[in-house]
């Protein structure tokens, strides 16, 4: 079997799919390993490196030849026309909103799949891609404030006076909220954290952050559903905001998380918020590919807006991508190797295996995905609605 992995061709990508250890481990399997030429350089992987793994270094043609390919990025149209039919390729797709991207790949012939849709089940957390970059994400969020704000983190008591530690306020406690609030706390700031899930209170807390919310009735009986947030009412939507707002004027940095897959980043804080901060407040939008949950805040740059400046980096995790990669190139190799024989190391792909149900996009040139293939559903024997879902 001969695997392909490409420099990836988007501007703002650093990170490769492939690292010195994933590539000895299907180096061994005896999977002839091709690695294109500098894909790794700027995650600090040399050519070098991989070929003392056992891998070739090659050129982009060399993904013609290709049985599998893995990728950091949804293939471009170019990459595409060099695919042969039938190669799987397995990456982080991001299908919504680029239907049409999905349909080339299904005219292309190639396996798609979407590292997004893993399904978040005990098997398959070593697969979990939105869990290991989201968890560099909420760090560097938090190092990327600290770069930005003209104060120190801690608070030091000198002889000459003292310095006020910073107040960092996180909304969202998912993996990136929860890798911001420790990593901001061992920074020495004071942490206050939210979420639309009561049950994500004991966590905050038990990284040392104190829950912002409106602990009510309706609260506490939200907090008792399996874990999962109920609708609140209008009346406790009301009195939450109000309560955030006040919050935020109050903070120096606050940190955004919140994304719901196929649908736009939720607007969490507005204009007015922002107006309300102290000069030289920090905001970090971690959602602002998606539209951004801060109003005023840019892609690609750092925004001033009023006495505060929000900053909207692309691709987060790129930002750390020597250790990024690394993660992903493990989630994908553990992924690839459920789809092996375990004794030839040729493919040997289970189209019945949940994990594959869940993740395949395209195949036989159609969209087999039940999210994407509304218009034939029974053209897809070898897709299936994932049994638990891969939320980001």
């Amino acid at each position: 079997m001969k695997l392909f992995v490409p420099k990836e061709r988007d501007a703002v990508e650093t990170r490769v799919a492939a690292s010195p250890d994933t590539v000895k481990r299907l180096a061994g399997r005896g999977i002839a390993v091709v690695v294109e030429s500098g894909a790794g350089d700027h995650s600090r992987i040399t050519d070098q490196a991989f070929e003392a793994a056992g891998a070739k270094i090659g050129s982009s043609s060399d993904a013609g030849n290709a049985d599998v390919i893995l990728k950091v990025r949804r293939p471009s149209d170019e990459e595409l026309s060099g695919y042969k039919r039938g190669a799987v390729v397995i990456a982080t797709m991001d299908p919504y909103g680029h239907e049409d991207a999905v349909r080339a790949m299904a005219e292309a012939g190639i396996l798609a799949f979407s590292m997004e849709f893993m399904p978040r089940i005990t098997r398959a957390q070593v697969m979990d891609v939105l869990s290991s970059q989201a968890n560099l994400s909420g760090y560097q969020a938090v190092i990327d404030a600290a770069a930005e704000f003209d104060r120190a983190f801690p608070m030091m008591m000198t002889a000459a006076g003292t310095v006020p530690a910073a107040r960092v306020f996180v909304m969202g406690a998912g993996v990136a909220g929860l890798q911001a609030i420790a990593t901001a706390r061992r920074l020495g700031a004071v942490v206050t954290a939210t979420d639309v899930r009561p049950a994500a209170k004991e966590q905050v807390e038990s990284l040392g952050g104190k829950f912002v919310a409106v602990e009510d009735e309706e609260f506490k009986a939200a907090e008792t559903a399996g874990g999962y947030a109920k609708e609140m009412s209008k009346e406790y939507q009301a009195k939450q905001a109000e309560l955030v707002a006040s919050h935020i004027a109050k903070q120096d940095i606050v940190i955004t998380t919140a994304l719901i897959p196929g649908r736009p980043a939720p607007r969490l804080v507005t204009k007015a918020m922002v107006e309300s901060m102290k000069p030289g407040s920090i905001l970090v939008d971690l959602a602002v590919e998606r539209g951004g949950n801060v109003e005023g805040a840019v892609a690609g740059e750092v925004a001033s807006v009023g006495p505060a400046r929000i900053i909207g980096h692309l691709n987060v995790p790129g930002r750390i991508a020597a250790s990024a990669s690394l993660l992903y190139a493990k989630n994908l190799l553990a992924f690839l190797e459920t789809m092996l024989d375990k004794e030839s190391g040729a493919l040997a792909i289970d189209f019945d295996d949940q994990l594959v149900k869940a993740t395949l996009l395209t195949r036989d040139g159609k969209i087999v995905h039940p999210n994407f293939a509304k218009e034939e559903p029974a053209a897809a024997p070898s897709a299936g609605t994932p049994a638990e879902g891969g939320d980001a």
